[in-house]
């Protein structure tokens, strides 16, 4: 029986872990007592030899070799091996488990899909719930050791009630290699087709439904049966098995008290139960239990599913939903909250502080805006605006582009007075306000602005030029008349503000 504490833990408290330590059933002790017994009897004895019946001489040789199997326990990756096991094996476990059919979808689709208040009516939901319990019980008989033990037999299925004599012939009659768990779907899909064909199913789209409902309930037992014919591989399993028993039988032997070599040393303290050893024992070797008792759930130990209850509970839950809850309702009528605006249902007293708790309305709901109305003004997100950009972004567009350069971007600034505000004495702030400004730059870039203004045209931007403040104007000079002369048309503000540069003309 499955071992269920969740009522234990749920509320977090002092303490509250500390009682399911003393739990029998279903506990690692009952699961790792006898191995932690094993060990610790060879443990003493090898402890025992060593003290009582070794010579000085062999001593010696025992304590190199004790030494030796200690430094040896580090090369095992414990740790990550029996992670990456364990992480494996409770994956594929809980997969298992969400894989074994429950009938609730179906029976809702055969209950309202499915008509007729008569005998014939009756007899149809019935048999297509039993077919789909029937493929269920199959396919466990092949999985599970408990459920075999309770259907050992064809003649117990048929006595139990989920298979007739006929069916049983019909069934023996069909000859196949394979698992046999698949024919009573077919059944039921056979059985479907003649209801519909008998108008018991009214259109082609609740035939499809209840087909669609049945293929998802035969692919859960198809899953169960591949869980169980694809197993983990045997050989990461031995790799396993084998890592934690030569890890442990090197603790025997390098964990032992030892004498030291030489007469002047001092020695180990003799605890003569090696507490943090059984402890590591306990662990490991209980993380590799926990493995082998869940890789596969369908076996007979205290936490492996309850296969036969969920029989039980399968067919009894069917054959309500389908037969006595047919067309079976309770009256229609107003409910409690009909002329309230706000249901609120009442709380008991213990839940009574509950209500005093404020709603969540959202992370941001309890957020502190700014105070400035400014920054609550709405801004103009038109295309044409002209954006903002960081200094170096600036400097490689203009370098970038044979149209835009440092004259257009102070024009610009200056057509956007919400970009860049005048100083005192008449000039623009610097975009890098840690730097001093040159003053032949400045009056260089401005001497440009004023040109192109006048002229209507500007010229790309030369590097190293009066920008940069560090080569002469005959410099310049020298590189205009060397390279060959190129008409640009001026850009607009709107088209500079939208970065784009302008078509040239030769």
């Amino acid at each position: 029986m499955t071992i269920s504490y969740t009522l234990k833990v749920a509320n977090s408290r002092f303490g509250g872990f500390s009682k399911l330590l003393f739990r029998w059933k279903g506990s690692i002790y009952k699961l790792l007592y006898k191995e932690f017994i094993v060990f610790m009897v060879l443990y003493a004895v090898l402890s025992l030899v060593y003290r009582r019946l070794l010579t000085e001489e062999q001593k010696r040789l025992y304590t190199k070799v004790a030494q030796y199997c200690n430094r040896s326990t580090d090369l095992i990756p414990m740790s990550f091996v029996l992670g990456f096991y364990v992480t494996l094996i409770v994956n594929r476990w809980w997969a298992q488990y969400t894989s074994i059919p429950l009938p609730d979808q179906l029976m809702c689709v055969i209950s309202s899909n499915v008509h007729g208040k008569d005998e014939k009516g009756r007899i149809l939901r019935r048999t297509l719930i039993r077919y789909a319990n029937l493929s269920a019980v199959l396919i466990l008989r092949s999985v599970s050791t408990r459920v075999l033990k309770r259907f050992p037999t064809m003649d117990h299925v048929v006595e139990a009630g989920f298979m007739t004599q006929d069916e049983r012939k019909k069934f023996e009659s069909l000859h196949s290699d394979f698992n046999k768990y698949w024919i009573p779907c077919v059944w039921f899909t056979n059985l479907a087709a003649q209801a519909r064909r008998d108008g018991r199913i009214h259109d082609d789209v609740a035939l499809r439904l209840l087909m669609d409902e049945l293929n998802l309930y035969r692919a859960k037992c198809s899953m169960l049966f591949h869980y169980d014919w694809i197993s983990i591989p045997l050989v990461y399993t031995q790799v396993v098995t084998i890592a934690v028993y030569s890890f442990f039988a090197f603790c025997l032997i390098g964990r032992q008290f030892l004498e030291p070599l030489e007469p002047g040393q001092t020695g180990d303290l003799d605890m003569y139960i090696p507490l943090p050893t059984l402890l590591q024992f306990f662990f490991y070797a209980g993380w590799l239990k926990v493995a082998e008792q869940i890789i596969n759930p369908f076996g007979e130990d205290d936490d492996d599913f309850e296969t036969n209850k969920l029989i039980d509970r399968n067919l009894q839950v069917s054959l309500l939903s389908v037969d006595d809850m047919y067309q079976n309702l309770p009256p229609a009528v107003k409910d409690k909250y009909w002329n309230e605006s706000t249901a609120q249902p009442p709380y008991t007293t213990a839940t009574a502080a509950e209500t005093l708790k404020p709603s969540f309305l959202g992370s941001t709901f309890d957020m502190r805006m700014c105070e400035d109305a400014e920054q609550s003004q709405p801004a103009d997100a038109s295309p044409s605006a002209l954006r903002i950009q960081t200094p170096l972004l600036s400097r490689f567009f203009a370098a970038a582009s044979p149209a835009i350069s440092i004259k257009n971007f102070g024009r610009g600034s200056r057509g956007h007075p919400h970009l860049r505000h005048p100083r005192v004495d008449g000039g623009f702030p610097s975009p890098y306000p840690n730097r001093s400004e040159d003053p032949e730059s400045v009056a260089c870039i401005e001497e440009e602005g004023t040109e192109d203004e006048e002229s209507g045209a500007s010229q790309p931007p030369m590097p190293g030029g009066c920008l940069g403040g560090t080569r002469p104007p005959e410099a310049s000079e020298m590189q205009r008349k060397e390279l060959p002369l190129i008409q640009v048309k001026a850009p607009s503000s709107d088209s500079i503000g939208a970065d784009r540069p302008e078509a040239w003309e030769p």
